[in-house]
């Protein structure tokens, strides 16, 4: 009782509802947790009937509202067993619930609220399966329920149940008209007769005491008076309260609109500053962008910042509509006059920077001419590797202008390099030249003075075979024919070695191979670094594609190619030089040329100096078989089956 009194006060009292029926429950076939089901009606019309749900809660001594079913949503009521007595029983609402009561009692005084709501409201819509008759003709029995309802069988309005005393008359009444039962029509005629006799002397007995007639005439007519005063001030208060509603219908509208206002300002701030955040360009940057110095490095760290800074505000992905409005088109119409502005400038400055430092390199060569060195452009390439940043921005933005700066370059460093390394080969020229001027009135001298100078370099050459593997299928061939001779002629060589070779052949030769070494030895660097460079300034060392790996590998041959363009024809007329003051000279350059393909192979195979080196090592390669070809056996030269003995 407490409990349904504490349910009654805490949940629905307040919500404008009175409680008619509970019963504690559990859900069937789980763990014992216990719930209450109630059957309520609301106070206002129209009556709302529902079968609420209500838990106690787990943190406190108080109880919760956890779900609620309208009666009208209750298609069956299952009470399992009609003639047993059984707790358990199921409501089928949306889903079968299937609950088990505390007792049989309750459940039997639910069941039989249920139908009677269902009598009242539903007009026996609800089916009752299982349920005794005896139950559902049966009023709810006082005790608990009736103790919380507290007068809810007003609830039920017109719907009242006979007492005890109203039954016995009735019985009696029954009893003294025996045919009550058998004619039902005789029996309602002899009370409605009797009806009339009492309605009569009822109406009698009020003519009988006028007085209080009349003063009960008055108290009406008084309360009807009082009634027009209550209607009146009820059809005021009715206007007043539509006045009322009017205003609240209006300020909930207002309301409405007033959010539906903050919403869009809301969304309209977020546009703003996505576009503030994305598409600003400081003034800093803009100036940078204008007048920026791009000889300092704090200003070309500047211009390197306000360039991607331009390029983020240009590549910000616009949401759909941006572009419409008149501040975005301004502000890309100011993005791109700067871009084109930037690049202008930068264009300028570079092709200036390029113009320059040939100008300057070309005025060192002769710094240059005495020594067989080649100049060094590390101070150039430091500069202009500033520029970087720069170059991949140009070419991510301006690729006609990116292209533009990359054949001028091309162009300068083409005239520059061609006129150093036409210079320096023409020193390395004069220095083999010189190394033949004293002592050697032809290309050949004596017999005992070329075999002896073949004998001391084929032994110094015996031991670098490893780095010829492969180089020559001549050299293989030669070893082979001559591995017999050697033997047969070992006491002819023998007697040579003991004749007087002339020293300054050796010497000269010795001298021409390191000029050949120190040519080789400038220009492997001056190649290696130069393509770094290029790779690094003009950015063509990404390759996040296979496909981008081999253009971009085309792209540095290709700029490699034409800058060195002389390099090749340079160093095959050194070799035609070589190779004509004298022929043994083709073997020298053989081993060096192996030796630096190899080594140019190893670092980089598809590098421009592999390339070249290796078109240069075909013609050396050439010269040495014309040289082998001269000394071979139907040669008629006195020296040539010597020679190639010792060979």
């Amino acid at each position: 009782l407490d409990t349904s009194r504490t349910i009654l006060r805490d949940i629905f009292t307040p919500n404008d509802e009175r409680l008619l029926s509970i019963v504690n429950v559990c859900k069937a076939g789980k763990k014992k947790k216990n719930c209450f089901l109630c059957a309520t009606v609301t106070t206002e019309r129209p009556v709302q009937v529902r079968v609420v749900k209500v838990k106690k809660s787990d943190k406190g001594d108080f109880y919760k509202r956890q779900m609620a079913w309208e009666l009208r949503d209750l298609a069956e009521v299952d009470a399992k067993d009609a003639s047993k007595e059984n707790p358990e029983f199921d409501l089928h609402f949306e889903k079968v619930y299937r609950w088990v009561a505390s007792s049989t009692a309750e459940k039997n005084s639910f069941i039989s609220c249920i139908w009677k709501l269902n009598q009242r409201y539903l007009r026996k819509k609800v089916e009752f399966v299982n349920v005794s008759s005896q139950l559902l003709e049966e009023s709810v029995p006082s005790g608990e329920n009736q103790s919380v309802a507290g007068g809810d069988e007003d609830a039920l309005d017109d719907y009242q149940e006979l007492n005890a005393r109203e039954e016995q008359d009735i019985e009696g009444m029954m009893e003294v008209c025996e045919y009550a039962i058998s004619n039902a029509e005789a029996f309602a005629e002899k009370l409605s007769r009797e009806l009339q006799v009492l309605d009569g002397a009822n109406i009698q007995s009020i003519m009988a005491s006028e007085k209080q007639v009349n003063i009960l005439m008055q108290l009406l007519d008084e309360a009807l008076s009082e009634v027009d005063t209550i209607e009146g001030k009820l059809s005021s208060y009715e206007e007043m309260l539509q006045s009322v509603k009017e205003q609240m219908d209006q300020i909930s509208q207002s309301n409405r609109l007033i959010q539906i206002s903050n919403t869009n300002n809301g969304k309209l701030l977020d546009e703003i500053q996505f576009l503030v955040n994305y598409m600003d360009l400081s003034k800093g940057h803009i100036r940078a962008l204008q007048d920026g110095d791009l000889s300092s490095p704090k200003g070309i760290e500047a211009c390197i910042n306000a360039s991607e800074a331009l390029l983020q505000c240009m590549n910000v992905a616009l949401r759909p509509g941006h572009e419409k409005l008149m501040a975005v088109k301004q502000q890309q119409h100011l993005f791109t006059e700067l871009r084109d502005t930037f690049a202008r400038r930068l264009t300028n400055h570079l092709n200036n920077v390029f113009v320059h430092q040939g100008h300057d390199q070309s005025s060192t060569l002769s710094q240059h001419t005495a020594e067989l060195t080649l100049p060094k452009h590390s101070p150039l390439h430091r500069d202009l590797l500033r520029y970087a940043k720069l170059m991949e921005w140009l070419k991510n933005t301006q690729r006609e202008k990116y292209d533009g700066l990359s054949r001028t370059y091309v162009d300068y460093m083409t005239r520059l390099y061609e006129r150093e390394i036409k210079d320096f080969f023409e020193v390395a020229k004069i220095k083999m030249a010189g190394t033949t001027k004293e002592g050697k009135g032809n290309k050949f001298a004596t017999l005992p003075r070329k075999e002896s100078a073949l004998k001391q370099e084929t032994e110094s050459l015996h031991g670098s075979s490893g780095k010829l593997t492969g180089s020559t299928s001549s050299l293989n061939k030669l070893a082979v024919q001559g591995s017999s001779s050697r033997r047969s002629q070992s006491s002819s060589l023998l007697d040579m070695g003991n004749m007087s070779a002339s020293d300054l052949d050796v010497a000269d030769r010795t001298k021409f191979d390191k000029i050949f070494e120190q040519v080789l030895s400038e220009l492997e660097p001056l190649c290696l670094a130069e393509q770094d460079f290029i790779s690094k300034f003009f950015k063509l060392q990404q390759h996040p594609t296979l496909a981008q790996v081999n253009y971009m590998k085309d792209m540095v041959r290709l700029m490699m190619n034409k800058i060195f363009q002389s390099i090749e024809t340079e160093l095959n007329s050194l070799i035609a030089l070589g190779d004509k003051i004298d022929s043994f000279h083709s073997l020298y350059m053989l081993v060096k040329m192996s030796h630096h393909v190899w080594t140019a192979q190893n670092v980089d195979p598809a590098s421009y100096l592999s390339t070249t080196l290796g078109n240069v090592l075909v013609t050396v390669k050439r010269n040495f078989d014309k040289c082998i070809t001269t000394c071979s056996p139907t040669s008629s030269t006195p020296w040539a089956s010597p020679w190639r003995n010792s060979m």
